[in-house]
């Protein structure tokens, strides 16, 4: 009967086609096959999304039934759910994979139609240099799949400026990219969001170095950490903490102090526009060593500390994280020596006394013998007494007949008593 109307609408026009369609009552379910289009194999055509499914979108293009979009014929990657891709009411363009008119089915892909878009959309971008954004699809193995009409690869080296060594949550996210590489024969797509955050950052890195001001305190973020000192990220350019900047005491690795992620504040040491380098100090925003042990370490103190280092004329020991005082060499011992090396070693943990301290000039004298006990000296014995006078010169075993003062006053008397009477006459 359907094949009769429909030759009948061809030979005689539309107004007997219209007396026909009065003698078939209508009902629900019949198609108004005036308006049913043809199809075949091949054929690009246009929908609306009725249903979605788990593993499938139903679609509605227009023929005397609805099409289907399997799961894998949605994306150029893989996805989870239908649901991914597309949803009610989503227009869309669609290829005609297969159609059997007896089965009604009818399989219809989307990624058929978007992959042979893409590929012209991204020689374009690539000739151009355009920014395209791209949402990541999965993580895989050395970066990230990112659907742009067709399976892209953006490699973790290209992901962001700084390393990251966990990309877990990135599935879900839009990026903005720069095709890197297309190569059609291989399926091959290489993007990268790292060209971008680099010309953005280029683009405005002078403007930022210009508003830093040596001086300035500032908030940054722990970037990386290298033998040499820690990066610090002060608001979308880095600066360096040098290891020796980074704590008012000796520090061996700049993990001791911080970690990657770390808040901190900073102080400004040096800003160098030319070489685009800025110096940072950590400790610079914390209060000096001296400063902290100002009324708590005093004079006639005894405390505990480490012997830093050995010179000819005495010793540095640390008493505070960053506060060394000098004990002098005729402070080390009771008895004499010719070195410290003879007695102490560096490392070695004393006891000193405070003699003297000077905050404002950073010096402190101490004493390690003042610590200790003066050996007792054993008493002289009477003959060691008796060869010392002796080695002298000096006769003392008849001192008590020694003749008495008048003595010496006849013998000059009688030497110059001649003259002297000579004088008187």
């Amino acid at each position: 009967m359907a094949e009769e109307i429909k030759m009948d609408q061809t030979e005689n026009g539309a107004t007997e086609a219209s007396a026909v369609e009065a003698e078939v009552p209508a009902t629900e379910n019949t198609v108004d096959l005036t308006q049913v289009m043809t199809v075949k194999k091949g054929d690009i055509v246009k929908g609306k999304i009725v249903k979605v499914e788990a593993d499938q979108a139903i679609v509605d293009i227009g023929y005397k039934y609805d099409g289907i979009i399997p799961l894998r014929d949605l994306s150029s990657v893989q996805l989870d759910n239908a649901s991914d891709a597309v949803q009610v009411g989503d227009e869309v363009e669609l290829k005609v994979v297969n159609i059997n008119d007896a089965k009604e089915t009818l399989q219809l892909s989307k990624r058929a139609i978007d992959s042979e878009k893409a590929w012209n959309l991204l020689q374009e971008k690539l000739e151009s240099k355009e920014i395209l954004e791209a949402k990541v699809a999965d993580v895989v193995k050395g970066g990230l799949v990112v659907d742009v009409g067709l399976r892209g690869f953006v490699p973790a080296s290209m992901v962001e400026r700084h390393f990251v060594e966990d990309f877990s949550d990135y599935k879900g996210r839009s990026l903005r990219l720069r095709v890197k590489e297309i190569d059609r024969e291989k399926n091959k797509v290489i993007l990268s969001q790292k060209d971008v955050l680099d010309e953005e950052f280029e683009a405005s890195k002078k403007e930022i170095i210009g508003g830093i001001k040596v001086g300035q305190e500032l908030d940054g973020t722990v970037q990386r950490l290298t033998p040499f000192g820690a990066f610090i990220d002060i608001g979308g350019i880095d600066g360096l903490v040098h290891i020796s900047e980074m704590a008012w005491h000796h520090v061996e690795q700049p993990s001791e102090v911080v970690k990657e992620g770390d808040k901190v504040r900073v102080h400004v040491l040096k800003v160098d526009p030319a070489s685009e380098r800025i110096s940072l100090s950590i400790k610079a925003t914390q209060p000096g060593p001296w400063q902290s042990i100002a009324g708590k370490v005093n004079v006639g103190d005894i405390i505990e500390g480490t012997v830093k280092r050995l010179v000819t004329f005495g010793a540095f020991v640390e008493v505070a994280p960053g506060v060394e005082g000098l004990v002098h060499i005729s402070q080390i011992s009771h008895s004499h020596i010719g070195t410290p090396h003879e007695v102490l070693k560096e490392g070695q943990e004393v006891q000193v006394k405070v003699l003297d301290i000077n905050t404002d000039e950073k010096r402190i004298s101490l004493s390690i013998k003042d610590t200790q006990e003066a050996p007792v000296r054993e008493p002289r014995p009477e003959r060691e007494r008796g060869e010392r006078g002796h080695r002298s010169g000096r006769d003392t075993s008849n001192a008590e007949f020694a003749p008495p003062s008048q003595s010496l006053n006849l013998t000059l008397g009688e030497r110059f008593g001649d003259k002297l009477n000579k004088f008187k006459k």
